[in-house]
């Protein structure tokens, strides 16, 4: 006998409940006035390496405290506690983006009140990442210039979302065909409100905008996105 099959949608009940908890980390970070940054890039786009550098530059103004999650890994969390700095990691066992329970979760294993800045470095996905608030004050968002100027263009729901663009590797420029201003304009055009840094964490080239830009958004945490 032919059995009816049910079909149950659950993804925007998934989404409302997530949405639901991220306003609530939200609300905690904005009340203990602490920056939640939400870090998010394709693999191998220099994640770890910006974080490293802005706690380097950062050490004697700014506690920062990182959440990594990978898929089976703790190599980035290791190299964060080698800088000095409180490191959870997120094993996601499969799954290619960071949400608010997996957020809670890994704040429950840190100081993270007495953090002037905590970053969640999110799984290297330029898709996935991009539906989930994981409760952030801010959403920022690594393009490396090997991977060429077009990723606006075939990922634009990332770069619609984001706060800012870091143009990152940028020593790779010369030896290159990426187009800094075809990038920006298809940018722009997604997202007028985007601030966009270029740098190079290699030759320091860059850096200190971005450095300028966490230290006056830690002195006002109490923005929402």
């Amino acid at each position: 006998m032919k059995e009816d099959v049910r079909l149950i949608e659950v993804k925007e009940d998934i989404l409302a409940d997530n949405e639901k908890l991220a306003n609530q980390i939200r609300s905690e970070f904005n009340q203990a006035k602490t920056l939640l940054l939400n870090l998010m890039s394709s693999p191998g786009a220099g994640k770890t390496t910006l974080i490293l550098k802005t706690i380097e530059m950062l050490k004697q103004d700014l506690k920062i405290g990182v959440i990594e999650a990978d898929i089976d890994s703790m190599v980035d969390s290791h190299k964060v506690a080698a800088a000095g700095r409180p490191a959870v990691q997120l094993r996601t066992g499969g799954f290619c983006h960071v949400d608010a329970t997996m957020v809670k979760s890994g704040l429950e294993h840190m100081d993270w009140q007495n953090q002037d800045i905590v970053f969640i470095e999110n799984v290297g996905n330029l898709v996935c990442p991009a539906e989930f608030d994981t409760g952030a004050n801010k959403k920022v968002m690594i393009l490396s210039v090997p991977e060429g100027d077009d990723k606006p263009l075939k990922y634009p729901l990332m770069f619609s979302i984001c706060d800012v663009l870091i143009v990152s590797k940028l020593d790779y420029l010369p030896y290159s065909d990426f187009d800094i201003e075809a990038m920006q304009q298809r940018v722009k055009k997604l997202n007028p409100n985007i601030h966009i840094f270029e740098l190079s964490c290699k030759t320091g080239k860059g850096v200190d905008a971005w450095i300028n830009w966490l230290k006056n958004e830690s002195g006002d945490a109490n923005s929402n996105i």
